[in-house]
């Protein structure tokens, strides 16, 4: 049965909302429709024809110029495009994504819409992916660009803790960030932010997340030999 919310583009307000709505692929076309063609008009994703028909029983377009991709789906051109599982699976993750403050597991996943534990977490991947954006995913600068590398461990001091936990801390290698949480930042001066949770300060650790694009200069402070930034701050430009 469908939801009341069967309006186009009415996201549901709750998960059990999501679930019955997006149980209807009506709901699910709907829906779809509105954010890909909001004028309404369709329009073919191979040549840009106007010219398409709703084929309900195949539940595909067909666009009627002569090309060779004449019928195509809703999924088509988005990252559900080559995914057996149908939308009335995709869609539901996706509200869960974007209405989860802490996130959400392959595991809840998994137990709301049915599927297995891999495929949820193939799922979220996706899910995940698609919604980042210039700002929050891919690489940072630019010819010119200046960005400063820094990082930090976070976490209580030892002369504060417990003696049995002080001397465990201490005993340790690593030195003042045993038992403590590293950051890792990169800062677009004037621009873009990325950061990272890192292990140690070691390079091999360190140079992965300095993802940046060809030409920017990378600044970074100086540190103890072997820490890695001393070896970054001799090449301050990107290649």
């Amino acid at each position: 049965m469908a939801s009341k919310q069967n309006k186009h583009n009415e996201f549901p307000a709750t998960l059990q909302e999501a679930v019955i709505h997006f149980q209807d692929f009506e709901n699910c076309k709907a829906f779809m429709m509105g954010l890909r063609w909001p004028g309404g008009k369709v329009k073919c994703p191979h040549c840009g024809s106007d010219d398409v028909a709703w084929l309900p029983n195949a539940r595909v377009f067909k666009c009627y110029v002569k090309h060779p991709l004449q019928k195509f789906s809703l999924k088509v051109g988005t990252i559900f495009e080559d995914s057996p599982l149908p939308l009335e699976k995709w869609l539901p993750v996706m509200w869960m994504l974007v209405n989860a403050k802490n996130g959400i597991s392959s595991w809840e996943v998994h137990h709301v819409i049915s599927v297995t534990q891999k495929s949820a977490w193939f799922m979220l991947q996706r899910c995940r992916l698609a919604l980042q954006d210039e700002k929050y995913g891919g690489k940072i600068g630019g010819p010119g660009c200046e960005i400063e590398v820094d990082e930090t461990f976070i976490g209580g001091k030892a002369r504060n803790m417990h003696k049995a936990r002080k001397e465990r801390a201490l005993a340790g290698k690593g030195g003042g960030y045993v038992g403590k949480a590293g950051v890792q930042g990169m800062l677009e001066r004037g621009g873009k932010i990325r950061t990272a949770i890192v292990s140690d300060e070691k390079l091999v650790t360190l140079m992965p997340n300095v993802r940046v694009e060809p030409g920017s200069h990378v600044f970074t402070v100086r540190s103890a030999p072997g820490s890695g930034w001393r070896v970054l701050g001799r090449g301050p430009t990107a290649g």
